[in-house]
């Protein structure tokens, strides 16, 4: 897997003793805290939703207690996808690699994020008493009380990763890795005059060297993030140390950002509660019978909920283990069942509410509501273009023995779906009319889902609902850790004239907007596969989008195209992190779908060119 959501604890046995029971302590303590925040955030923000906009009372107090609780649930969250072993790392070099090499990778997957924490929970600590004295406008209490998340949630995993290392059987394995690091941060701060010369060559060494290096190596991406910049900050400024924490602040802060955790639980919950195989039986009926019918329905599916759980691991979760084992009985190719699911996995990144859609808003100022209205068109473009290849190549299929479904058992299969199939729509209207906030309209989302599992569908399974919301907190947390770090790196980047230059330069390309188009579309599928999408679009956003502007790109055109591009990137094999998750939800081996991906991502690169050449579908239908 070239991209893994983990940090595997290798270790040969069970853990025991003390280290295990603080490792179970927190996992206890923090799981349970999560949970309750998740609860906290969706009640707090469906309250204010009611009060706004049902009784016109407005709580000037939800949107800043929720703010507060968020950064808690950010951080807490990064905590339990830590001790989970739940942060995205690169894993293509490490993952080939034999015993005891691997072991020695692994612990240095622990031992960075290690080192990150022990300078940065100082800078961490500094950064919170500052807070102290601001007080908050409409609770009129300490800001402390907030940004205590931060040193709490590093000091929490500091000991996760202490004891981690000490849970590892192969010592000698774990001492090289931990020595390699102190060695290696030892020669960087005794190299420290001589970095105050290089000026911008500086960049290059903790950028693209240091970040390049640790990447590969599959240290997570956020702590190979926070450490380079962190070193970059503490080594070649006289900055303070704690502005790096400021700026991880306030990445992480931004209120769009609630809707998150918000839509990656709406992802789960929509599984649990049977909507989702309520549309799949619907579009079944209704195309089973034809040719690639099923294969029709696998985009269709996808298209629709994707519109509903924002996340492209619950959309291929979702649908793959009700869709693929009938798919495999009609006789179809196993290889083309993983690479059709990848492909509109792509495919679907531009439709509301797509995280990306949310974090383009957050880092970029472009409007949420605008992405939301537009995001459908493209997908359905580069949808057409899957359908064209999926047509091509079931022209032969037998379907003697397929029985076509009766008009009655379509009606029935619509009828049972209807509820399902308008939530999406009811997600995007609200936003688009201004009803809710992306933010708020999640809430919303959430107390239709319930009702529709409780009262329609009936099925609503309460064992499974702590999970969710731990899981929730989990995935959440480390997505937001993403872009907290990310966000400080960018800032790093663009206090160091880095931005102002890259904006000479792409202003002076040949072609005008259509070679700085052309050259974003390729920079982003080069992006899309090393780094995923988010960190992508939250360290590169802020310093692209403002050139398009100035080079006449309409910034909502120019998202469709970015993200698209990513898309591309992030499932296009051997190197997209996408493709792999595909295989792991399918149990499809991913070297059967690699000649079969190849027409889709033609595909793909065809529907996106298309997007990119045509403005009109990006912005059409903005009011």
């Amino acid at each position: 897997m070239q991209l893994e959501m983990g940090i595997a604890p290798a270790r040969a046995v069970a853990a025991t003793g003390i280290p295990a029971r603080i490792g179970t302590l927190i996992r206890n303590v923090t799981g349970a805290a999560v949970a309750v925040l998740v609860v906290a955030e969706i009640l707090v923000l469906f309250a204010g939703v009611l009060a706004r906009y049902v009784f016109h009372a407005p709580l000037i107090w939800s949107d800043e207690l929720a703010s507060i609780l968020f950064l808690w649930l950010a951080m807490l969250g990064a905590v339990v996808a830590f001790e989970r072993g739940e942060h995205m790392r690169m894993s293509a070099f490490v993952g080939g690699l034999r015993q005891p090499f691997r072991g020695f990778f692994d612990a240095l997957a622990i031992a960075v994020p290690l080192l990150f924490l022990s300078l940065a929970l100082g800078a961490a600590y500094e950064f919170a008493v500052d807070e102290i004295i601001v007080s908050t406008p409409a609770l009129d209490i300490s800001a402390g009380w907030r940004v205590a998340a931060l040193p709490v949630g590093f000091a929490l995993m500091h000991v996760l990763a202490v004891l981690r290392l000490i849970e590892r059987t192969d010592w000698r394995v774990t001492l090289a890795a931990v020595a390699l690091v102190v060695v290696a941060a030892a020669i960087f701060a005794a190299l420290r005059p001589s970095f105050t010369g290089l000026g911008n060559l500086n960049l290059l060494i903790f950028f693209v060297g240091l970040v390049g290096a640790m990447v590969l190596a599959g240290i997570p991406i956020a702590f190979a993030f926070a450490t380079a910049t962190f070193g970059y900050i503490a080594l070649t400024t006289r900055l303070p140390h704690s502005v790096v924490i400021g700026r991880m602040d306030e990445g992480m802060s931004h209120f769009v950002l609630l809707s998150v955790p918000l839509f990656v639980f709406l992802g789960v919950l929509i599984e649990m509660t049977g909507m989702a195989r309520a549309m799949l039986a619907f579009l079944a009926s209704l195309l089973g019978h034809v040719r690639g019918g099923l294969q029709y329905v696998l985009v269709g599916a996808m298209y629709l909920v994707s519109g509903i759980s924002g996340s492209k691991a619950a959309d291929m979760a979702a649908i793959a283990p009700v869709l693929l084992p009938e798919m495999e009985k009609r006789g179809a190719d196993r290889g083309e069942l993983l690479a059709l699911l990848a492909a509109t996995g792509a495919q679907t990144e531009t439709i509301p509410p797509s995280l990306v859609l949310i974090t383009i808003g957050s880092v970029t100022g472009v409007s949420i509501a605008a992405l939301f209205a537009v995001g459908l068109m493209p997908a359905l473009v580069v949808g057409a273009l899957l359908c064209c290849v999926v047509w091509l190549r079931s022209r032969k299929d037998d379907l003697s023995g397929v029985r076509r479904a009766s008009f009655g058992e379509i009606a029935k299969a619509l009828v049972v779906a209807l509820p399902a199939i308008a939530l999406p729509f009811i997600i995007r209207a609200a936003v688009i009319e201004g009803v809710a906030t992306a933010t708020e309209v999640s809430t919303i989302g959430i107390a239709y889902a319930l009702l529709a599992g409780l009262l329609i569908y009936r099925r609503f399974d309460w064992r499974r609902l702590y999970p969710m919301l731990v899981d929730t907190a989990a995935l959440s947390g480390a997505i937001l850790l993403i872009i907290g770090a990310a966000t400080g790196m960018a800032w790093a980047l663009t206090q160091s004239g880095f931005s102002a230059a890259l904006a000479h330069m792409m202003t002076s390309l040949p072609g005008g907007a259509v070679g700085f188009m052309l050259v974003s579309l390729v920079a982003f599928i080069v992006l899309g596969s090393l780094l995923e999408g988010i960190p992508a679009i939250v360290l590169f956003g802020p310093l692209l989008f403002p050139i398009a502007r100035q080079v006449g790109v309409n910034e909502v055109h120019y998202s469709m195209v970015v993200i698209l591009a990513m898309g591309i990137g992030l499932f296009a094999p051997p190197f997209g992190v996408g493709y792999y998750a595909a295989s792991a939800i399918s149990r499809i081996r991913p070297d059967e779908g690699m000649r079969p991906m190849i027409g889709y991502i033609a595909a793909l690169f065809i529907g996106t060119l298309i997007v990119a050449a045509v403005p009109w579908i990006s912005t059409g239908f903005i009011r």
